[in-house]
């Protein structure tokens, strides 16, 4: 089965697991029109070619008094893969930060940190910038989530 370029089926089960990662196999079979069988194997497939990484359940971020949203775009000097490396080991470390991207344009990264509040960005901040050196570091502030969390289009 060929999971690499997910035909209309595969979408379909991706769309469908998006939705409820919690569907049972029966009635996700039945969602998109497949057997049980048929429908485990291009799991399976879907799986084992990494397209599915894994399930995971979406928490309402604001009911567990996670209300602050903060983009962080980082500037830096350095570009050397030790600096790189010890930059990422030292992000991915911070469990406030939900997303780190590597960036063109003006700044070189972009963290999404979701936290409690400005004392606990504070914090974040502070643990952010003691162990690596950073040219710049500039914070904006969500305001309101028009959008969060949103499926991949398929």
């Amino acid at each position: 089965m060929k999971t690499n370029n997910p035909d209309h089926i595969d979408r379909l089960i991706l769309t469908a697991l998006q939705a409820d990662a919690a569907l049972s196999q029966r009635d996700l079979a039945e969602k998109v029109g497949l057997s049980q069988n048929a429908c485990w194997r291009r799991l399976k497939a879907l799986r084992e070619s990494g397209i599915i990484k894994g399930s995971t359940a979406q928490l309402d971020r604001e009911k567990l008094g996670l209300g602050l949203v903060v983009f962080v775009m980082v500037r830096t000097r350095h570009h050397s893969a030790d600096w790189l490396k010890t930059f990422r080991r030292h992000v991915s470390n911070l469990p406030e930060v939900m997303d780190f991207f590597r960036i063109g344009g003006d700044y070189d990264y972009m963290l999404k940190v979701v936290t409690h509040d400005m004392a606990s960005y504070d914090s974040v901040y502070q643990r952010l910038i003691e162990r690596v050196e950073l040219d710049s570091v500039t914070s904006y502030f969500a305001m309101e989530a028009i959008e969060e969390q949103r499926p991949i289009p398929l």
